[in-house]
């Protein structure tokens, strides 16, 4: 899940529609004049990704399942061929899918009419138990390219490797395409085979065109960088469902649509397909629809929804401590620049296990909101962090603690979830620099880094895993395993109750020089 900044034709704001190429039958039209133009489309998709919210979100003025149910009802009423999709990561994480590991979304999603869905990295977050169990209880059609039984080699739990559905004139043939194993740690994972998602789109594409498909659409859970090198690589993709990024996307690579619909529902992405009647292109109609509460909501879907917030256990409410600041949690910061959230985080991760710095990958912070000042309580908490995530204890190397550092920056400008947030020492980065020589002036405790020297260092268990990419801190010596660790959000809820108040600030750990 990141936050990428590509140069598309893209709408990145909220009330734009994006109106592209009529050479390629692609376009936008709203009102009377859109639903005219659309009127003979053969099929009506309706898309969503990242959500991790079954009810309404940002105070209940987006989102929520119900009113994306009532948009599929309208048009099925109207007598469109609406189907919704999903481009993965929807059972983790949220306070709720703390509690009920996931099983909130899948009722909704099935009370909803989810028709078509794939995984994504979040889908794992429980381990490869729980995934199974959820997707037995779908019931949607998986379609999962390059997932597998290890012991089989089968798709998991019932999911396709391809499907083919005809709409009218329109036979479509799907993928569905995760984004590569090593992104997922490795004990989430097993037993479960990852393919490259590109050789899977090689080996499968010409199977689906032998079987008569004339259209074709990717599901995936893949970078926007990485879309566009699929759209690139086989131009035969006439559009691209995808997730993993968090605001709306949309733009044309050769020929193929790229469409992502942001996050927690706020925007359902329409795609009408149909032939054109003078020839036979394919024409292809975007439009992003907000959800608001100007949609009704689906009662069933709604009941379901409301039934799981109801059932969380009231202790979420007990209030921990007091901070006199707000904490920054906005995604797009934390996973690029210091902040104050961040450095609340890594310094109680340190005390925890009494280490000498802390290195805490900035996907493990969530809630993508700024946590007003005043009371803070265990929803809050567990919203900041919602993974079930440990805290272990290594010692590594001042070289590999800056392998750590130049890794986790390795991307700036882009906000990713390795960005780290750290406590016990300071660094410098050179924006201009090349990759893996961007950290400079590195300080443990006030003191200049010395490479030869080891230091100990609190992380979690994903990063000892070799998550996001962390491979450097799989090999380091463990002090204190996951096995031994206390929770990240219990970590957390110790350091705040014995602090009561709280007032972090922005002090200057992490300085980047941009030239």
């Amino acid at each position: 899940m990141k936050f990428p900044k590509p140069k598309t034709l893209a709408t990145l704001f909220p009330t734009l529609l994006l109106a592209l190429f009529a050479t390629l039958g692609l376009g936008v039209a709203h009102g009377d004049d859109g639903e005219s133009v659309r009127a003979g489309s053969a099929v009506t998709f309706l898309q969503i990704n990242d959500v991790y919210s079954a009810v309404p979100v940002d105070n209940g003025k987006a989102g929520g399942l119900a009113r994306v149910a009532a948009l599929k009802k309208q048009l099925a009423a109207a007598g469109k061929t609406p189907v919704l999709v999903l481009a993965g990561d929807f059972l983790s994480p949220s306070v709720a899918s703390t509690v009920f590991k996931g099983q909130q979304m899948v009722d909704a999603l099935n009370a909803a009419g989810l028709d078509l869905a794939t995984l994504g990295n979040h889908e794992f977050d429980f381990g490869p138990d729980v995934l199974r169990q959820r997707m037995r209880e779908a019931k949607w059609q998986w379609v999962v390219s390059n997932v597998t039984d290890e012991k089989t080699g089968k798709p998991l739990e019932g999911a396709a490797p391809y499907v083919i559905r005809k709409y009218g004139p329109l036979t479509v043939g799907y993928l569905g395409l995760l984004l590569p194993g090593s992104e997922i740690s490795p004990d989430r994972r097993q037993g479960i085979r990852i393919e490259d998602p590109f050789a899977a789109a090689a080996r499968l594409l010409p199977v689906l065109k032998q079987k008569g498909a004339d259209t074709i659409v990717a599901l995936t859970h893949l970078d926007y960088a990485d879309d566009r090198r699929l759209a690139q690589r086989f131009p035969q993709i006439d559009v691209i469902i995808g997730g993993h990024d968090h605001f709306p996307i949309t733009s044309v690579v050769d020929r193929t649509l790229i469409s992502k619909a942001g996050s927690d529902a706020r925007f359902v992405a329409r795609i009408d397909l149909n032939r054109a009647k003078r020839r036979d292109d394919l024409e292809r109609h975007h439009e992003l629809v907000p959800i608001t509460p100007a949609l009704p909501e689906e009662p069933e879907t709604a009941r379901i929804a409301a039934d799981y917030e109801a059932r969380l256990s009231k202790e979420m409410d007990q209030v921990v401590a007091t901070t006199r600041t707000p904490l920054d949690g906005i995604e797009e910061k934390v996973r690029s620049s210091e902040t104050n959230l961040g450095n609340l985080m890594a310094d109680a991760m340190r005390a925890d296990v009494e280490a000498d710095v802390a290195l805490l990958n900035s996907g493990s912070i969530r809630g993508n909101r700024v946590y007003p000042a005043g009371k803070l309580t265990r929803r809050d908490l567990v919203a900041m962090h919602p993974f079930g995530g440990v805290i272990a204890k290594v010692e590594v190397t001042g070289a590999v603690l800056l392998e750590a550092l130049n890794h986790g920056v390795g991307r700036l400008p882009e906000a990713l979830g390795r960005f780290p947030q750290v406590s016990g020492l300071t660094f410098r980065i050179d924006a201009s620099a090349p990759t893996g020589q961007r950290v400079r002036d590195v300080r443990v405790q006030g003191k200049p880094l010395e490479s030869g020297r080891t230091y100990t260092v609190a992380t979690n268990d994903y990063l000892l895993e070799g998550g996001d990419g962390y491979q450097m801190l799989a090999k380091a010596r463990v002090l204190v395993s996951p096995e031994q660790g206390n929770m990240l959000v219990a970590g957390l809820e110790n350091y705040l109750r014995s602090r009561k108040e709280v007032a972090p600030d922005v002090e200057g750990r992490i300085v980047i020089d941009r030239k």
